[in-house]
């Protein structure tokens, strides 16, 4: 893994390519993120880059006649964090995350990485934290088929048999249930890059991301290329 960076998701709409064709698109946020940590295989066991993205209020902390102490920014960043930051020179972020690249001694400490690192073409792999649906039934969470709706039916929207009584007696793992649906990890492959706009910050990618608007989405080059 070579190239990668931190987006945020800002919505979705549709271009025209040069030949005419409409694509649906996923407009994301990406970067800039500052490089605030390098691990070595020699310091760490493996090579890796820590990044920030978007900056966050540090804690700021008053004193009033009593002596007392009063913070004013309860989110801010903690002083640990502060100084991890300030040891990178860059400025205190919301968002961590670490990317494994073979070649992280090309980076610096502090630099920044943009959208531009990704080309028109480029393929990439988006992950993101999907949308929460809450409790839901088996229909809308598996797909499961329903029951008859008239004629003395009894059974409409469940999810069908639990599993034999005598043998084996129990619920085999995995049986599809009414519960919490989606606030996963989703990854979806293989998306285009369709358009980069370096002045602002801005990948088009073909086709939808996971997550809502304003998630955090972590965009990497593609594990594998499909035909």
């Amino acid at each position: 893994m070579k190239k990668a960076i931190l987006a945020t998701k800002v919505g979705m709409t549709q271009i025209f390519n040069e030949d005419g064709t409409l694509v649906p698109v996923t407009v994301l946020q990406a970067g800039p993120c500052a490089v605030t940590q390098i691990k070595t295989v020699e310091n760490d066991g493996y090579s890796a880059v820590q990044v920030g993205f978007v900056d966050k209020k540090e804690k700021i902390v008053n004193k009033d006649k009593s002596g007392k102490k009063e913070i004013v920014h309860r989110h801010g960043v903690n002083k640990a964090m502060k100084g991890h930051f300030d040891k990178a020179g860059v400025s205190s972020k919301r968002y961590v995350r670490e990317f494994k690249f073979e070649n992280a001694e090309e980076y610096t400490l502090g630099s920044e990485i943009k959208a531009d690192i990704f080309a028109v073409g480029d393929k990439v792999d988006a992950s993101a934290i999907s949308k929460g649906k809450g409790f839901q039934g088996a229909i809308k969470r598996h797909g499961q088929h329903r029951g008859p709706m008239a004629h003395g039916s009894k059974f409409h929207r469940h999810q069908g048999s639990n599993g034999a009584c005598s043998s084996p007696s129990r619920v085999f793992k995995g049986k599809g249930m009414p519960g919490h649906m989606g606030c996963v990890k989703v990854t979806v492959q293989n998306l285009e890059v369709v358009r980069v706009d370096a002045e602002k910050n801005l990948l088009l990618v073909k086709g939808a991301v996971p997550g809502p608007k304003k998630a955090l989405v972590t965009i990497k080059e593609t594990v594998k290329t499909m035909a």
